[in-house]
């Protein structure tokens, strides 16, 4: 094998050939207090409810939501209900 190594063992010497100076010290980087964040309003009291699906059935809500002028939470919150109700629980959300 050659003298430097491979060619980025190479660079690696060469540099260190060319001056042993310290590397700049990274920016300090101020820590951060989540635990003080406010969720954004209208998500206060609420709780994050998911689950994956196809691409399609995101497509669908999306042009039902539309055609209806309402929002994919709406037409969930009354999927929800009717899953409720179905299960004789009584609707929540509307």
């Amino acid at each position: 094998m050659a003298k430097g190594g491979n060619s980025l063992q190479a660079v690696l010497n060469r540099a260190k050939a060319d001056g042993d100076a310290a590397p700049a010290p990274a920016p300090a980087i101020e820590p951060v207090d989540v635990s003080r964040k406010a969720p954004p309003s209208g998500r206060q009291g609420t709780k994050l409810i998911g689950g994956h699906f196809p691409p399609e059935v995101s497509t669908q809500l999306r042009i039902i939501a539309a055609e209806e002028g309402t929002t994919v939470q709406s037409l969930l919150g009354e999927a929800l209900d009717d899953l409720f109700v179905k299960k004789g629980r009584g609707r929540i959300t509307s």
